[in-house]
């Protein structure tokens, strides 16, 4: 085959990783009982973030308020989120994976892909491999992986969502009929819930139904480029490569998948201002500011937006960034439709900190606000260094708890 890709899943990232550090404690193993990572257990407020397997016996979902899970199961134990932590071991298993691959994309905090094309003389079996890589996460770092190996990252991400957990699956060109076809369409990389309606409503159920669709007719279904995408991938084609990351930060990004539909602008402010305060973290940690500021959102139906501003004088503060952000959503989102991915960058990055500086009319005002806000950010950024990413939020995030966690990308991983 030309190309080899595994892709390395941690299994339920957020709730194993604070499982092991427990364990090291000498408390209960999380993955055990019933438990969940989310909310404050005291105030019973938050959502479901990450759930154990004997939590699920209970019915308890992922984005569900902690107060319903507790209904349902009274003796659940709570952990809160430790972002800090979840970088920490996000760090630990993909340094693992680059000791083995010469290329390794990360794809979210908890998952990564790595390319070990034309290795066959260094590694003759792969299955073997992803054996190896799998046992040496677990015996060094305590917590499971899942690993999927295919001959592109699609088929790859799809072997690595099989039977779960602690487990490594093959999808190779010739397996898709027996492993992938079968399966329903709404497990299809990328097609969510409104398109797979669409397509079920059509008499198309399985992958298989979908890779053998004409085209002409998914077309009118789906439309012209998800029709294309679906239907490529339902036939396990995937031409995109594994792309290292570069050494030093170009820009810093931030965005995250939404559990529930974001279908007002208070939710998505308060979104917003969550994430402008974490990747202006990062990027103040890296001495920079930014002269771009860019807003992303991605519908139900996979079509995705954005607009940018650039500016005269660099940003560096929360505050700024997410001023600017609420105005590009403004324009950004006129139509109201429902919100399933948003998404913060700041890009045409400088170090120096005299660059851009400009005088308005009211220069001394907003001189004294810059000043007000950078000390802010700077006491912020110390207590979260000293006691943790959650002892401190800003009121905003705190009144509107983010009703969203499938896949938190970029809360330690921002930097692109």
């Amino acid at each position: 085959m030309d190309r080899l890709i595994f892709h390395i899943d941690v299994n339920s990232a957020f709730l194993s990783w604070e499982a092991t550090k427990r364990v090291k404690q000498g408390l209960p193993d999380l993955r055990l009982i019933p438990s969940c990572i989310g909310g404050r257990p005291e105030s019973r407020r938050g959502v479901v973030l990450a759930k154990s397997i004997p939590a699920k016996q209970y019915n308890i979902k992922t984005g569900e308020p902690i107060s319903m899970a507790l209904r349902k199961c009274p003796s659940l134990l709570i952990a809160p989120p430790n972002f800090k932590l979840y970088s920490q071991c996000s760090k630990a298993f993909k340094d693992i994976c680059r000791s083995y691959a010469p290329v390794v994309e990360e794809f979210s905090i908890d998952e990564c892909f790595l390319d070990f094309s034309h290795t066959e003389h260094i590694y003759p079996d792969p299955i073997a491999l992803a054996y190896e890589i799998k046992n040496k996460i677990h015996d060094e770092l305590g917590f499971t992986v899942n690993v999927g190996i295919g001959e592109n990252k699609l088929c790859a991400k799809m072997a690595s969502d099989f039977e779960k957990p602690d487990k490594v699956h093959t999808l190779f060109m010739n397996e898709i009929p027996d492993k992938m076809w079968p399966l329903p369409v709404r497990d299809l990389l990328f097609v969510g819930g409104s398109t797979a309606k669409k397509l079920n409503d059509a008499g198309i159920r399985t992958i298989g139904e979908l890779a053998k669709t004409d085209s002409i007719l998914l077309k009118s279904l789906i439309g012209d480029k998800m029709s294309i995408q679906a239907h490529n991938y339902a036939n396990g084609i995937d031409n995109s490569p594994v792309r290292a990351e570069p050494e030093e930060a170009k820009g810093y990004s931030n965005s995250i998948t939404l559990e529930d539909d974001v279908r007002d602008f208070e939710a998505a402010n308060a979104i917003l201002l969550a994430l402008a305060d974490s990747v202006t973290r990062h990027m103040r940690r890296d001495g920079s500011k930014a002269f771009n500021v860019g807003v992303t959102i991605r519908y139900l139906d996979f079509k995705t937006r954005s607009h940018q501003k650039q500016l005269n004088t660099p940003v560096e503060t929360t505050n700024a960034v997410y001023d600017i952000a609420k105005k590009l959503l403004a324009e950004l989102w006129k139509d109201r439709r429902p919100l399933r991915l948003m998404g913060i960058s700041l890009t045409n990055l400088t170090r120096d900190n005299n660059a851009g500086v400009q005088l308005s009319l009211f220069g001394e005002e907003q001189r004294i606000d810059n000043e007000r806000d950078e000390k802010l950010d700077k006491t912020i950024d110390s207590l979260r260094g000293r006691f943790g990413s959650e002892a401190i939020k800003r009121g905003t995030v705190m009144k509107n708890s983010l009703n969203v966690a499938r896949k938190f990308k970029g809360e330690e991983d921002s930097s692109k």
